[in-house]
């Protein structure tokens, strides 16, 4: 008989079985604030249910067998034909379809759309990351579709469908239908309008043919592509369907999938159109970017939003690990240093959500003042949010120790997680020059932002000095290009603060404002002043098993 050298004591139990939704009150009470009361319990029990699921140990399972076994190219059949498609674990399609049926997809059939996606989006991101690139891309190409009403009727409702079907086929015989998008190339990245593919007009009303190398295709097995090309009248928006109407299959080489730091449960792959590539015009000739800048402008919220969840994520698992663990005869959660650390890490973390939501409720409102604050913020928060992201994840996997850094505790894979949203639409500096771009030449973006900061003028003496600082900046545009991104986390900042200072409890507000406007605390997580309340802090976010 083996003897036994050890018993295994003072390890956390999973973080498992449990409400994503309702374990985060920044979430919760969001959804509190923005929802009108008469649909408040349905858009409850409609995130509670997402919740649940998402906390699950099916979901967790899934998310971890996306991930182990990535998807597989196929250029050709056995015989040698040429087929082009991905083939994704099953774990990746229940992912999917679980998203979809949850109108993951959809933000635009229902009141407090946005909003309601937007929390569904942080809730079932917590699950796994990566299939969350489809969802934003199939939501997001609506309202560039609609600039072509023809094909909008054709594809709205398919890409709103409540309905999975992974199978490739024609758009009339299918029930629900997924978006991606292809617009960088190689010599162009962000500059877009450095794109060379070809688009050739055929005799068909808006049909034409495209010629040309796209260095990032996402999704590559979804229905439809927006993509960019150089008609003849300049660059000019286009719809790409996978299948043609007839049945067979268009001209859609897909030449290698990406092997990425993290998302590796998605694929990214370049595409070659070969000059016989079917497509069709959404707006006009020359028109491109403005036709698309909506597509993207939607996509960069899902950044904010998915960076959000990433965070929310390792921030609950570091304070679920430190609520059980003991050291040096306390838990690890009741130490002054450890609290400090968890506290810091749950600030950078509502902060988030509380402004992913806002903008959420703002793209709802639909007012052109709600339009104006948009032009401003999304671009900031796309620039600040998705930054914090990878230091918070960090910072929570290092609250976990050895633990932390080994892959079966999840955290390792939110970290190579972490960048990806602050690369994807356009990285820093492209947020922080859209933001130069709108001040200079949407005047109303400002007066809405400002609007919207100064609701929470006098609350908070930081808050409010932090304000006068900022429009010190504002009003200096000697270097303002070079200055673009301390600008921007400026106005970002601002914005938190003062979202958090309207609805936040005092104890979190006060946290916030005193480290982040004030300047009272250092560079590194865990450097909040020892007087504020951190462990109201902490409590408040740590996460609660329903067992």
């Amino acid at each position: 008989m083996a003897a036994t050298t050890h018993t295994v004591t003072n390890q956390p139990p999973p973080l498992v079985g449990y409400d994503v939704f309702a374990s985060d009150p920044a979430l919760t009470e969001g959804i509190t604030r923005h929802i009108a009361a008469d649909r408040l319990d349905e858009v409850r029990q409609e995130l509670g249910r997402l919740g649940e699921a998402a906390g699950s140990a099916h979901a967790q399972q899934w998310g971890e067998q996306a991930n182990a076994h990535p998807p597989v190219l196929h250029t050709h059949d056995r015989y040698g034909h040429r087929i082009d498609e991905v083939e994704f674990h099953p774990a990746w399609h229940r992912l999917l379809g679980h998203a979809v049926s949850a109108g993951l997809n959809d933000a635009w059939s229902r009141p407090d759309g946005h909003l309601r996606r937007t929390a569904g989006f942080i809730v079932w991101t917590q699950a796994e990351a990566g299939h969350g690139c489809p969802l934003s891309m199939t939501h997001a190409a609506v309202p560039a579709l609609r600039h072509e009403p023809e094909l909008a009727a054709e594809w709205e409702p398919l890409l709103t469908s409540w309905i999975y079907e992974q199978e490739l086929g024609p758009a009339a015989q299918k029930a629900g239908a997924l978006a991606g998008m292809a617009m960088t190339e190689k010599q162009g990245g962000s500059d877009v309008r450095a794109n060379t593919t070809r688009a050739e007009p055929l005799s068909g009303p808006g049909e034409y043919v495209l010629t040309g190398h796209k260095w990032f295709c996402s999704a590559p097995m979804s229905d439809a592509f927006l993509v960019l090309a150089q008609a003849p009248g300049g660059l000019t928006c286009f719809l790409l369907p996978r299948v043609l109407p007839d049945g067979t299959r268009n001209s859609f080489r897909i030449q290698r999938l990406k092997d990425k730091l993290g998302n590796r449960s998605n694929a990214s792959a370049e595409v070659e159109f070969d000059g016989r590539t079917w497509a069709r015009r959404v707006g006009e000739e020359g028109r491109g970017v403005a036709t698309i800048i909506e597509m993207v402008a939607a996509t960069r919220l899902d950044c904010v939003s998915a960076s959000a969840a990433v965070m929310r994520q390792a921030v609950a698992q570091a304070l679920h690990h430190t609520a059980y663990r003991e050291a040096f005869g306390r838990r690890l959660t009741d130490q002054p240093l450890m609290r400090n650390v968890l506290a810091d890490l749950a600030l950078e973390s509502e902060a988030a959500t509380t402004l992913a939501l806002r903008l959420a409720a703002a793209y709802d409102g639909g007012t052109e003042q709600d339009r104006q604050l948009l032009r401003l913020a999304v671009p900031a928060a796309k620039y600040w949010v998705t930054k914090r992201c990878t230091p918070v994840v960090a910072e929570a996997l290092e609250c976990l120790g050895g633990n932390g850094y080994v892959e079966e505790s999840g955290l390792p894979r939110l970290l190579r997680e972490a960048p990806l949203n602050s690369i994807w639409e356009g990285s820093g500096n492209i947020q922080a020059l859209d933001v130069l771009r709108a001040l200079r030449r949407e005047p109303g973006a400002l007066d809405a932002y400002l609007t919207e900061i100064g609701t929470a003028r006098g609350a908070d003496h930081r808050l409010d000095r932090a304000i006068k600082g900022m429009l010190t900046e504002l009003a200096d545009l000697e270097g303002i290009e070079a200055r673009a991104r301390r600008l921007v986390e400026r106005m970002a900042l601002v914005l938190q603060g003062s979202l958090l200072v309207r609805h936040a409890p005092p104890a979190v507000a006060d946290a916030f404002c005193a480290s982040r406007l004030g300047g009272d605390a250092g560079a590194a997580f865990g450097t909040l002043p020892h007087t504020l309340d951190l462990a109201t802090v902490v409590n408040r976010s740590r996460p609660v098993l329903d067992c």
